[in-house]
């Protein structure tokens, strides 16, 4: 009996912490939400950027660590997207917060970053600040930051590709434009098969 109701203790614990990942709105009220950028350990294939430097900037970070598996599922999207939305607009940025200690190493990130095609700005986040600066808690996470620096929306874990898509093409449209007038320069799905089968978009 009393197992059973360690049991159901933990079961209403997860499904609490499931519906708090799903459903809680995501909000921060820094005056930027990119400030904490300026806190990156090194970065690789950039010079470090600010805030102010992506001011009027359509920008997606995504946080990773090169052993996730969970990670490693969604870098065809997200590099996809880098290559054909950065033409209208989006500046993605990624972050790469080790979770252990040998994914502190910078050379490990960079071969890594090269194996995978990754061209886009890396910050390298060793000393978690920008992960705390995000309230970040989560390997991928993904954040759709709007032109003037705000976090408008976020993503957990993988799949919701199109979703997220979505979410880019609503950010890059003129105010008062639907998403549908930023064109759609490639077919996502076709890509990302592309970019599993040989490597390269």
């Amino acid at each position: 009996m009393a197992a059973l109701s360690l049991a159901a203790a933990w079961i209403g614990t997860r499904d609490s912490v499931i519906q708090w990942i799903t459903v809680k709105p995501f909000q921060l009220s820094s005056a930027s939400d990119l400030a904490s950028l300026g806190s990156a350990t090194v970065w690789l294939n950039s010079a470090p950027l600010t805030a102010a430097d992506l001011q009027g900037k359509v920008v997606l970070v995504d946080f990773w660590t090169y052993t996730c598996i969970n990670w490693l599922r969604t870098v065809p999207y997200v590099r996809a997207w880098a290559d054909q939305y950065k033409e209208q607009g989006l500046v993605v940025i990624g972050v790469h917060t080790p979770e252990f200690s040998f994914e502190a190493d910078v050379d490990n990130v960079r071969r890594s970053a090269q194996e995978r095609g990754l061209t886009y700005p890396i910050a390298i986040d060793n000393d978690r600040a920008i992960w705390h600066g995000f309230g970040n808690h989560y390997w991928p996470a993904l954040y759709f930051i709007d032109a003037a620096g705000h976090v408008r929306h976020h993503h957990f874990g993988e799949g919701n590709y199109e979703e997220s898509e979505m979410r880019i093409r609503q950010l890059l449209a003129p105010p008062g434009a639907a998403a549908g007038s930023i064109v759609r320069p490639f077919p996502l799905r076709r890509v990302v098969q592309k970019w599993q089968r040989t490597g390269a978009a």
